[in-house]
C-alpha cells in the first residue's frame, strides 16, 4: 500500500510533466506539505474523514483505491508464486499498469514514461530468461518474449492502421495503447500476449455497449482503451495458463 501512495503521485504528477520526486508530498489545494500521519496509506484517508487536515479540502476516494488495489494485487502475487522472480516481475507490470489504468482513464493518454519503464523491466526480464526459466513464457524458446513484444504491438498496430484507412480517424487505436503492449508482450510471452488481446477486445466491447445502453456514453465518444488491456494483463497474469489449457483441453 506504500508503493501504491506513490504510485498515485506517479498517476497525478505524470500526466502535468511534474517531477515524481521533489517536491515532497503536499496538498493540492493549499500546498501545505503533508506529515507522515497525513500520508499513512488508507488510514490516514479515514482517520481524516477524506479530507485535508489544513483546510478541509475533499480528498478523492480514488487514491485509497489505488493503494488498496496496489496491496491486495501484491499479496495475491506473492500467494500465486511465493518469493520468486515471477513475484517480482507480477508485481513490477501490474504496479507500471495501474498508473497507465487511472491515467489513461482521466486523461486518455499513456505516457511515454510508463512505457520506457516497462521495456526497461521486460529487458532485465529478458536477459534472465536467457538462463534461467520464467514460468509465464510457457516455453523456454528464448525468442518468446519477443515474440511476445511483436504480437502485441503489431496486431494493434496493424489494429490502428486499418481503422484509419476504413474509417480515416486518428481515434480508432491510440498510438499509447500499441506502444504498452510492447513491454506487456516481453513480460508474458506470445501466447499469454495474445490472450490478452483478446480478453481486452472482448471486455472493452461489452463494458462499452453496456455504458451506451445505459446512455453513460455516446456511441461517437471515445473510451479509452489502456484500462480494458490493464485488465486483461491482470488475467492473463495470474489466470492465463489455466484458460489456455481450459480452452485448447475443449477444442483439441
Amino acid at each position: 500500500m506504500v508503493l501504491g501512495s506513490f504510485l498515485n503521485v506517479c498517476i497525478y504528477r505524470i500526466p502535468k510533466g511534474e517531477s515524481i520526486i521533489t517536491p515532497p508530498s503536499h496538498c493540492t489545494n493549499c500546498n501545505k506539505r503533508l506529515k507522515l500521519t497525513d500520508i499513512i496509506p488508507v488510514f490516514s484517508w479515514l482517520f481524516l474523514k477524506g479530507r485535508c487536515r489544513y483546510c478541509g479540502t475533499k480528498i478523492s476516494i480514488k487514491y485509497t483505491i489505488v493503494e488498496l488495489l496496489t496491496g491486495v494485487i501484491y499479496v495475491f502475487a506473492l500467494y500465486k508464486f511465493g518469493l520468486s522472480v515471477e513475484f517480482l516481475a507480477a508485481v513490477y507490470i501490474m504496479s507500471i499498469l495501474i498508473a497507465v489504468f487511472f491515467i489513461d482513464a482521466e486523461h486518455k493518454i499513456i505516457p511515454n514514461s510508463l512505457v520506457a519503464a516497462g521495456i526497461i523491466g521486460g529487458a532485465v526480464l529478458f536477459v534472465y530468461n536467457l538462463f534461467n526459466y520464467v514460468s509465464f513464457y510457457m516455453d523456454r524458446h528464448w525468442w518468446n518474449p519477443l515474440a511476445g513484444m511483436l504480437a502485441g504491438s503489431g496486431i494493434l498496430l496493424l489494429m490502428a492502421f486499418l481503422g484509419r484507412l476504413l474509417f480515416r480517424t486518428d481515434e480508432a487505436m491510440g498510438m499509447g495503447d500499441v506502444k504498452i503492449l510492447a513491454p506487456i508482450g516481453l513480460f508474458l510471452g506470445w501466447r499469454l500476449t495474445i490472450l490478452t488481446l483478446f480478453l481486452s477486445v472482448f471486455a472493452g466491447g461489452i463494458i462499452s455497449l453496456i455504458l451506451i445502453i445505459l446512455r453513460i456514453k455516446k456511441r461517437t465518444d471515445t473510451i479509452p482503451f489502456g484500462p480494458y488491456i490493464v485488465i486483461a494483463v491482470l488475467v492473463s497474469l495470474f489466470w492465463g495458463q489455466y484458460l489456455l489449457n481450459w480452452y485448447f483441453n475443449i477444442y483439441a
